[in-house]
């Protein structure tokens, strides 16, 4: 499928897709974005500087830290957030994770739980939050694990259901069987932009 086709149909879902109510505060110029996460975060499958948050800091103008580590379960992700959130104070906190709880076939309602708690920190911090679905890896389908949609809707902050499942569909955007290339992190980055920009961070 064409490289343009899928973007444009990513963002034709993401447009289509329901979130929250507009409810961000503009980002201010010298805004610090804290991209935390995985190896979806980190990058693994990406050339140098082709990450999504490195393209995100272009889109964006302002700086977006990238505080990805691969392999990290979602409890390692909770033990790690705090001190991050306070050594950089981000007006805006991406959150992409428990992808490996997924594909290990962990309980998902600690992944849940560990996902709710990073949220909690961060909104107890004044810190806007934005989090992107992990596909739940189905033979058949890819979509977001159901508890994304869920944990979005009782803490009243936007998601993004879409991306990472078309993207994780499409071989021709892929790495490997689970991470993106180059071309699947500048989608990711992209709809991430435009989901800031309908929200009224930017």
């Amino acid at each position: 499928m064409n490289r343009m086709i899928i973007l444009l149909l990513s963002l034709f879902l993401l447009s289509c897709a329901k979130t929250a109510d507009p409810s961000y505060k503009e980002l201010s110029k010298q805004a610090v974005i804290l991209a935390f996460g995985d190896s979806l975060t980190y990058g693994t499958g990406a050339s140098a500087g082709q990450s999504y948050p490195a393209i995100l800091s272009k889109l964006t103008g302002r700086a977006v830290i990238n505080a990805g580590i691969p392999g990290e379960l979602s409890a390692q992700g909770l033990s790690r957030l705090p001190a991050l959130l306070d050594q950089h104070q981000p007006e805006l906190l991406i959150l992409i994770h428990g992808a490996n709880d997924i594909l290990r076939k962990l309980p998902l309602e600690k992944a849940r739980s560990n996902l709710e708690a990073m949220i909690t920190l961060a909104q107890q911090r004044h810190i806007q939050v934005l989090l992107l679905g992990v596909p739940s890896f189905n033979i058949l389908f890819l979509n977001s694990a159901p508890f994304y949609k869920e944990v979005a809707e009782k803490y009243n902050i936007p998601i993004d259901l879409e991306t990472l499942s078309t993207i994780i569909a499409e071989r021709s955007l892929k790495s490997d069987q689970i991470h993106p290339n180059n071309a699947g992190y500048a989608i990711m980055a992209e709809n991430i932009y435009q989901l800031l920009l309908k929200e009224g961070a930017l």
